[in-house]
């Protein structure tokens, strides 16, 4: 029951980055669209992620659950050493789902109150994902300092170095991308494709230069991500899949017939992007700056707790995932001579 637990872990991070992810990446797409496109982005971004943008943190939820339930002693050692990331991610979170309902059911909707709405929205956008980005290079990179004397070295450079900085920046860039590919699908008129196939391939010229910056990074820091993904036969499958799908998705991102294809080669790509990373950490979920680590397979609660949590998850997958197709379905169904509402 151990290996459904971290299944439904690893699952629900993949969903979170992939989901959550993009709705993230649309305020980074609107941050860097002209003044005179904004509106147009915003009409097909609230098509594109009206129906599920708040259904996407319950991956977040499940992730923290499972780790709190689960695996308690990682979750502490998490929320101890990283609890200003943690925080400034929550607090994006929270400003992000506030402004974007804000400025879209205010009761009065002034230029003043709707700058001050949009501002937030794209600004937590871009926080969000950067910190989720660095939490994540923070634990799997051996930057956390548990033998360190001072506030600083304990609870500000555990996260606050280059490599976590760079692989937050990585995150950032491939959110944008996500988004973009995705409201390509959702875009109606030619002027709107042809703008977020120019977002897509522009996000993604900058998701490649994040991620040699991530690589440059890591030698400075020392912590050989080259060898990690490069010397493991599985990583170094799936960052080939990720490069061929990459290859792919730009010799079909301007064909029509294609438009549901290139969403499901970008989230092909990000998600061996992830595999690759996390195949090579596991079991090891956070490592420390002495060599130390702490395992999946060995810093998790009791047996029973493990056996009832993957019960739980395996009963609740059975009402949660059809209920989301149908929130999906119900959603993105056309009604014929009705304009779509938001």
């Amino acid at each position: 029951m151990l290996y459904v637990v971290i299944l439904f872990l690893f699952a629900a991070i993949t969903l979170y980055f992939l989901l959550g992810g993009a709705d993230f990446g649309a305020g980074i797409i609107e941050l860097f669209t002209s003044t005179d496109n904004k509106h147009r982005t915003r009409k097909t971004m609230y098509q594109a992620i009206g129906p599920i943008w708040e259904a996407n943190h319950m991956w977040l939820i499940i992730t923290v659950v499972i780790l709190f339930v689960g695996f308690p002693t990682i979750y502490s050692q998490m929320c101890i050493y990283l609890h200003i990331p943690l925080l400034i991610m929550l607090m994006g979170i929270i400003a992000r789902g506030t402004a974007f309902s804000f400025r879209n059911y205010d009761a009065i909707k002034d230029e003043k109150t709707q700058g001050f709405y949009n501002h937030m929205f794209v600004y937590s956008s871009f926080v969000t994902p950067l910190f989720l980005g660095i939490i994540a290079g923070s634990a799997l990179s051996g930057q956390i300092d548990p033998t360190a004397k001072t506030f600083a070295g304990a609870y500000i450079f555990s996260w606050l170095n280059w490599f976590s900085v760079a692989v937050g920046f990585f995150t950032v860039a491939l959110c944008g991308f996500l988004a973009a590919i995705y409201l390509v699908g959702e875009s109606t008129e030619l002027f709107d494709i042809k703008r977020f196939i120019k977002k897509a391939k522009v996000m993604n010229i900058v998701a490649v230069i994040c991620g040699s910056l991530v690589f440059l990074a890591s030698h400075f820091e020392h912590v050989h991500l080259a060898n990690w993904i490069f010397g493991n036969p599985l990583s170094l499958i799936a960052v080939i899949a990720a490069t061929l799908s990459l290859i792919l998705l730009w010799f079909i991102i301007s064909d029509k017939k294609n438009r549901q294809w290139i969403r499901v080669l970008a989230a092909f790509q990000v998600s061996m992007i992830l595999i690759s990373v996390g195949h090579t950490r596991f079991p090891r979920f956070v490592i420390f700056k002495d060599g130390s680590s702490m395992s999946l397979l060995t810093d998790h609660a009791t047996s029973k707790t493990i056996d009832d949590l993957g019960i739980g998850l395996l009963v609740g997958s059975l009402f949660i995932l059809p209920a989301l197709g149908y929130l999906y379905y119900s959603f993105k169904k056309k009604v014929p001579g009705k304009p779509a509402e938001h």
